[in-house]
């Protein structure tokens, strides 16, 4: 089965390269790349060379990348010339992405619907990701401004992404996804006791999984189950556990989601 691992489950920044051979040898064949998911830097030619290095040596695939909405360079900024380098820094992801065999970024959104600068962004932005066969999609916090978003914009071109622990903390994240399933890209899979947003392995928290493995399964989701649980709140367990824990819940999940697609071609 094939399994994607966030990168960042210890940190996401400094040097990958341990981590990514921890993510090969637990098993997974996909990361998720999360390293500078916050943060206004920008990846150069040779460090993107080296990661695709390492990602070749250790045997993995880029699932997707976890674009960034940084601190300075943020393409929703009413700043223009801040909304100008965030747009510079999402088209880095974009390139980095199609470089490494990604097809998709996934990018936070602000709250506020209607946001005209988030707009011209993705105005400036349609082009490249159409040359270069990339997605972006928008990680669910206001489901709001992600509908109205999604009502812009082909599907070629924007989809959603469902985070579930994001999901969890509110009473009708399931109900709002199952309504926009036609447009799920990709997932953030991990759990949390619905209070906070923990990134715990799936199975530890309070996320109905039953219920959303059903959803992915009716959804236009194609890939494999992707996890972005965390060590962070988790002290003191060691890192090997984590991953093996992490790669037997992603297992199980991603039978569930099997299942649920096998009765539903059955019924039909």
């Amino acid at each position: 089965m094939q399994l994607s691992m966030t990168t960042d489950y210890v940190k996401s920044t400094g040097d990958p390269s341990p981590y990514l051979k921890d993510i090969a040898n637990a098993g997974f064949t996909h990361v998720h790349w999360c390293h500078q998911w916050n943060t206004d830097f920008l990846y150069s030619k040779p460090e993107i060379d080296q990661i695709g290095t390492w990602l070749r040596e250790f045997g993995l695939k880029v699932l997707d990348l976890h674009g960034s909405m940084g601190p300075e360079k943020n393409w929703a900024s009413p700043r223009e010339y801040e909304r100008q380098a965030g747009v510079e820094l999402v088209r880095n992801r974009i390139e980095m992405t199609a470089r490494l065999g990604g097809d998709v970024v996934i990018m936070h959104v602000p709250a506020e619907t209607g946001c005209q600068p988030l707009r011209r962004s993705l105005d400036e932005l349609r082009e490249t990701a159409r040359q270069l066969g990339v997605r972006i999609a928008l990680e669910n916090g206001s489901f709001p401004a992600i509908r109205e978003l999604l009502a812009a914009y082909e599907p070629g071109y924007l989809g959603l992404c469902y985070d579930s622990g994001h999901g969890n903390l509110v009473a009708d994240g399931l109900d709002r996804l199952a309504a926009i399933k036609g447009r799920l890209i990709s997932v953030h899979l991990h759990d949390n006791n619905g209070l906070e947003d923990e990134h715990k392995p799936v199975f530890t928290g309070t996320v109905d999984w039953p219920r959303l493995a059903r959803i992915l399964a009716e959804s236009s989701y194609r890939k494999c189950v992707s996890t972005e649980a965390n060590m962070r709140k988790l002290p003191g367990m060691a890192e090997h556990d984590f991953l093996r824990q992490s790669y037997d819940a992603m297992t199980r999940f991603g039978r569930m989601v099997e299942m649920m697609k096998e009765g539903s071609r059955l019924g039909a």
